[in-house]
């Protein structure tokens, strides 16, 4: 029997008994259509963290103050001074003692209600240094950035975020125009690019920027800080190989400064971003695997159906088969002809589960809240599965067809 006419036989004896082949197809449809969604799934969740994660940037390290124990949070209660240990000294003894720092900026924070006709916006304020916007990947959108003498003249200048400018200005850019924040009036200097949703899932582009001089003494209130303090100190450097180096350096620095005794506990804690985003990467990579097994799981599923059925239809047409041996044919073709069916079932089916996998994905993109990326590549493992699924679960009952002796399957009733 040549190609065409195994097909044609395999697709008569199909046809025979089809909705059980089609019952027997559901199996592989569901199992590629999951394997296609879960894993697309996984990929879209893991791009999504990636481009959250690299907004922190990896060759990063932020440094707070104190030792987790601030006022308010739990333990002795602590006064201003004891807790905000960091300060602007610290900074420029980071800048001038450690050369593999790149950028290094102290941060003032804290909440505000910014104000301009009759249009207001509660947001949260950020006293920075210069380099603070090549720190965080803050670009300009309208404008112009902070001049030196803002930093050392406590200027009344802001820089809005996107999210703040359309609540205030609309449209506009609002740059030239005078808001207040709290009862203090600012004039917009500029406005930023915005940047979306942040790794936690905040609005990072609801925040307004004023020099550091100008947050602490226009903005901090009755706070009473100690002079020069800083809240945060973030820094990043020109190699993310000196990262680590770079991190015990500014451990040791700053515990010189801050007098700490060998054994005493740091006054202050520092946060390696790359650590962060490795973590957060193994753990999206892990659900990723994990929701691929699952699939895969349901795949195998489907070809232990296909090789189930094949062995009921070995067992049905015992007669029929030895009727073909006995009139030329030979073991190889009875093998191929049975194996010719279990891999049609499991193409269509393969075929009808990438259409529904690759339809699935796109209506989770387009109404789920989920993050989707639809690769191509898994189309294509998919596909292939289902080929190795046929051809996998199918030799065995094909085999064990073609191993019938003619005359006692000639006997079977």
């Amino acid at each position: 029997m040549n190609l065409t006419d195994i097909l044609r036989t395999a697709i008569f004896s199909l046809r025979g008994n089809w909705m059980r082949s089609a019952l027997t197809s559901l199996g592989v449809i569901i199992g590629i259509a999951a394997v296609i969604v879960m894993v697309s799934v996984g990929q879209g969740t893991q791009a999504q963290i990636d481009r959250q994660m690299s907004g922190l940037g990896s060759q990063r390290l932020d440094i707070s103050p104190g030792s987790g124990r601030g006022p308010g949070g739990g333990g002795a209660r602590q006064s201003a001074a004891s807790f905000f240990t960091l300060n602007e000294g610290d900074v420029e003894a980071i800048r001038e003692e450690i050369p593999e720092v790149q950028y290094v900026a102290g941060v003032l924070r804290g909440s505000v209600q910014a104000v301009f006709a009759e249009n207001n916006a509660s947001t949260s304020w950020q006293g920075v240094q210069p380099d603070f916007f090549d720190i965080n990947s803050w670009t300009i959108a309208e404008g112009q950035v902070f001049e030196a003498a803002d930093y050392s003249g406590s200027a009344k200048k802001v820089i809005l975020g996107d999210t703040v400018r359309r609540t205030l200005f609309g449209e506009d850019s609002g740059v030239g125009q005078t808001i207040r924040l709290g009862r203090v009036p600012f004039v917009v200097a500029a406005t930023l690019r915005p940047k979306g949703p942040g790794s936690f899932g905040q609005d990072q582009d609801d925040v307004v920027m004023v020099p550091l001089a100008t947050g602490r003494s226009r903005l901090m209130g009755m706070m009473g800080l100690p002079p020069g303090a800083v809240m945060q100190i973030s820094l990043t450097v020109a190699d993310v190989k000196d990262l680590g180096y770079a991190q015990g350096e500014v451990e040791a620095l700053l515990r010189q400064r801050h007098r700490i005794k060998p054994g005493d506990e740091d006054d202050f804690s520092v946060r390696n971003i790359s650590q962060i985003v490795a973590a957060r990467n193994e753990t999206t990579s892990l659900m990723s695997w994990l929701l691929g097994a699952v699939a895969t799981i349901s795949l195998i599923v489907g070809g232990i159906g296909i090789m189930n059925i094949m062995l009921v239809s070995v067992t049905e047409r015992i007669r029929e088969i030895g009727l073909r041996m006995a009139v030329g044919a030979g073991p190889s073709d009875v093998r191929r002809q049975f194996l010719a069916e279990a891999m049609l079932i499991s193409l269509v089916g393969g075929a009808i589960g990438i259409a529904i996998g690759v339809v699935g994905a796109l209506l989770v993109s387009r109404f789920g809240a989920l993050p989707v990326a639809l690769n191509w590549k898994v189309v294509a493992l998919a596909a292939g599965f289902s080929v190795a699924t046929g051809l996998f679960f199918g030799y065995y009952p094909a085999r064990k067809a073609s191993q019938l002796d003619p005359i006692e399957a000639l006997r079977q009733q």
